[in-house]
């Protein structure tokens, strides 16, 4: 397949500070802090060149090289973590058509299988940004505003994020199925600067979700079906559940 003699690096972003859990890298979950859960799940694909922690936060950074692994500090006025994965890749003197994952730092039951659908997502060359999609199997996440549903066009391109359902079930058909985004993401270096650097869109701001910018100026997103669950963690009670869902 076309580009896959190009680096593939993964640039986990990671910031301290969190509204509903302060300190959540460092939170621990069986002995081990949860960016340390992360950073050991991506190291283990073999196509991954190289795996760093990008943060503004020197308690995360010291963390990060305690378990031996690679931190680069970045700057405190980022507002998402692709702006933050956009200064890593210049401090790190990618090339334009190396690939970049942005894994997010909460993902602690991440699984390798994963990382290569989403790397399979922009191994052609013409494709510049990729991600994932999971069928949603409850009825209480459709509704949920939090878990953001994707649709698709024929050719696997992203057509919409929304947190609302998508499609709209108008005549109540039971055959409809929702796909609820996975929040990983795949760009060629030089097309996630390019992104960066566009103006904050409407439907970004509208649904708060970034990657609507891309969509709203004309750009593809290529989505992948993934047969993986990751549980996100945003609170107390579901880095409990990570930890039960780990002793089992």
């Amino acid at each position: 397949m076309d580009g896959v003699e190009n680096k593939i690096v993964v640039v986990i972003p990671a910031r301290y500070q969190s509204s509903r859990f302060p300190g959540k890298p460092l939170a621990m979950i069986n002995g081990k802090p949860m960016i340390q859960w992360v950073y050991e799940g991506v190291s283990r694909v073999r196509s991954i060149s190289e795996v760093y922690v990008a943060t503004d936060d020197e308690r995360i950074a010291e963390c990060v090289r305690e378990f031996h692994g690679k931190a680069i500090m970045t700057s405190p006025a980022h507002t998402s973590g692709s702006d933050r994965l956009a200064e890593a890749a210049v401090l790190l003197q990618l090339q334009d058509d190396d690939i970049i994952l942005n894994i997010q730092g909460d993902e602690p039951l991440i699984q390798e299988e994963m990382i290569y659908d989403l790397i399979s997502t922009i191994t052609d060359k013409d494709t510049h940004m990729g991600t994932l999609k999971e069928r949603i199997r409850e009825e209480a996440d459709i509704q949920n505003p939090n878990i953001v549903k994707v649709i698709t066009d024929i050719y696997d391109h992203a057509l919409y994020f929304s947190r609302f359902p998508i499609p709209y079930n108008r005549s109540g058909e039971q055959y409809l199925t929702y796909y609820r985004h996975v929040g990983v993401y795949a760009y060629r270096v030089h097309f996630l600067k390019k992104y960066t650097r566009l103006p904050k869109s409407y439907l970004e701001a509208a649904e708060s979700l970034e990657q609507l910018r891309v969509l709203e100026n004309g750009y593809k997103i290529c989505v992948k079906e993934t047969k993986c669950s990751s549980i996100g963690v945003d609170t107390m009670e579901q880095l409990k559940a990570v930890e039960n869902l780990m002793n089992r």
